[in-house]
């Protein structure tokens, strides 16, 4: 897919410097004044080419992790499989990358080999094609045909504020078009979270997937589990916490990626009819949350996304003889060791959701006991979001969410729970300070001058 560079200058494109975070401007300049090459690149290209807000600025430069370490104070190198810079500024992080290349067969090297006294890896695959790790250093140009995708490929450069296109990517930016770098099939073996990244990339920007890349996704989408759980686990917060999640959800269940993702969840879903029906609707909310301002939880995210089988779940279990909360603490727990094949989840979001869940039953048991200390819960905030998502579906929940309402409009402090954040930072606070321990040699010298007077 080599070719010559598309150059658009400044006239004939959209993307002013206001448009900028000033921390990016400023790395891109100070690369700049001492002779390296600095773009603008990736998803922030696009964004501001699309008249929308990038979530952050990345940057591409000739300068080596280290050249870029000594030119700033506040630089982190992070990354194994892709070493990166981090600028640490007040109130966000510039990455930095160095331009790279794609291996030579000569680059490539197995895990095995890697593991014998090799400390800097260069390039690595596993058996399976998947890349583990890709620190080849290269042009501009190598480093644009590398990306997944030709609407991520696209430069802005500080040097004379021109975008440089080496794919088709303005092209398909146009065509609302998204189209691997490639022959799709290697691209997704490599890595395949880019999978993933086509479809939020279509579901969040209304873009179609070409058609050769989505019959590499309904054929690879099994291979999703070779991406580590921890990786797994970030992209799911970016499918679904981005204000995009329902009709992400359904071009994952589309594609076969949610099978992959989810197996269990997928074969509840297709049991009965109208069940990924709930799940669309709560997520749909979800969405609502995030774009109206007021943000969602991942501990609310699963709850909308998998509450309904939990709940069902430790229902059927509580019929067969099982005290409620017991056949509940069971059901989250199973599912808990399930997900993790996937997605490496915090024990802490675990715990949470099950509060959720835990709550959601005592909210609903009319009248309820004890409603202010069930409202000064600390999940409280959480569930009754829930419980609003629930009521939207199904109607014997709508008195009950009517009762709380006018609970609260009765008694507006009971319902004054602080966010997570607050509450943490609030306890924080509370900590006493414990005395530094005093070192045993001073104590020693204490006690010995106290002998000799």
């Amino acid at each position: 897919m080599a070719m010559e560079p598309r150059i658009v200058p400044r006239k004939e494109h959209r993307i002013s410097r206001k448009q900028v975070s000033p921390n990016a401007l400023r790395t891109l300049y100070r690369l700049h004044s001492r002779g390296f090459i600095a773009y603008l690149v990736g998803g922030c290209v696009r964004d501001l080419l699309l008249g929308r807000t990038p979530k952050d600025f990345d940057i591409g430069t000739n300068a080596t992790p280290g050249q870029i370490k000594k030119l700033f104070h506040n630089c982190r190198l992070v990354g194994r499989r892709f070493r990166l810079a981090h600028l640490r500024f007040q109130d966000e992080i510039v990455e930095v990358s160095t331009f790279r290349r794609s291996a030579d067969p000569s680059d490539v090297i197995e895990p095995d080999e890697a593991n014998q006294g090799r400390r800097h890896v260069r390039h690595m695959k596993d058996a399976n094609g998947m890349v583990l790790a890709d620190n080849i250093f290269g042009t501009p140009e190598e480093d644009a045909l590398r990306r997944d995708f030709t609407i991520n490929a696209l430069a802005y450069n500080i040097a004379d504020a021109s975008i440089v296109d080496y794919c088709t990517g303005l092209i398909d930016l146009k065509e609302r078009l998204i189209r691997s770098i490639g022959d799709p099939r290697v691209r997704f073996t490599e890595d395949p979270v880019r999978m993933l990244r086509a479809v939020r990339f279509a579901a969040s920007h209304g873009f179609d997937i070409e058609a050769s890349a989505w019959d590499s996704i309904r054929e690879l989408c099994s291979t999703i589990s070779r991406a580590s759980p921890s990786r797994l686990y970030e992209e799911i917060q970016k499918l679904f916490l981005l204000g995009f999640g329902c009709p992400t959800f359904a071009l994952l269940e589309k594609s076969g990626l949610l099978a992959a993702l989810f197996p269990d969840l997928a074969g509840w879903g297709r049991e009965r009819e109208g069940r990924f029906e709930v799940l669309e609707k709560n997520l749909a909310g979800i969405d609502e949350l995030v774009r109206g301002g007021q943000g969602a939880s991942v501990a609310l995210l699963f709850a909308a996304l998998f509450g309904p089988r939990l709940e069902e779940g430790a229902l059927i279990h509580h019929r067969e003889g099982i005290p409620r909360r017991q056949a509940l603490d069971e059901v989250c727990a199973g599912f808990l060791k399930e997900i993790s094949q996937s997605a490496q989840i915090p024990g802490r979001v675990g715990a949470r959701l099950n509060s959720i869940l835990a709550l959601k039953t005592s909210l609903c048991r009319m009248p309820p006991r004890r409603p202010a200390t069930l409202a000064g819960r600390p999940e409280f905030a959480e569930t009754f979001t829930y419980l609003e998502l629930a009521a939207g579906l199904k109607g014997e929940h709508r008195p009950v969410l009517e009762w709380w309402k006018a609970y609260l409009l009765e008694n507006p402090a009971a319902g004054a729970v602080e966010p997570p954040a607050e509450e943490a930072a609030r306890k924080k606070r509370r900590r006493r300070r414990k005395k530094p321990r005093r070192r045993r040699s001073a104590v020693v010298r204490e006690e010995g001058t106290t002998h000799g007077q």
